[in-house]
């Protein structure tokens, strides 16, 4: 559950979320990806850090450059929890709303 907070923490800033887009279809450097955001080198090296700590992203050497993109499986872990989470939410939803129909069209006597 650790790796998963983690996740969640790194998808709660709007930076990670965008290097996240930015890199969902192929490899970028950071210098590239960098250029996209009115912030320091530095900065976004940590917000790599913190993406690439919480399983969201990889990291490739090629030569002198670090090459970073989207990990499937991380994501795909990601999407399964929110899915999971949102579905337990809803159906308990569901089922205080048809409770509370159900009782309002009993007989008050």
């Amino acid at each position: 559950m650790y790796v998963m907070e983690a996740a969640l923490k790194a998808m709660s800033n709007p930076t990670r979320r965008e290097i996240l887009r930015l890199v969902q279809n192929d490899e970028k450097p950071a210098g590239e990806i960098a250029s996209n955001f009115p912030i320091s080198r530095p900065a976004i090296s940590q917000h790599l850090t913190v993406l690439k700590f919480a399983g969201l992203i990889d990291e490739r050497r090629s030569g002198v450059k670090r090459l970073y993109r989207t990990r499937v499986e991380g994501m795909a872990e990601l999407k399964e929890f929110l899915d999971n989470f949102w579905d337990n939410r809803l159906e308990r939803l569901k089922s205080v709303i048809e409770a509370s129909e159900v009782s309002r069209m009993e007989p008050s006597w």
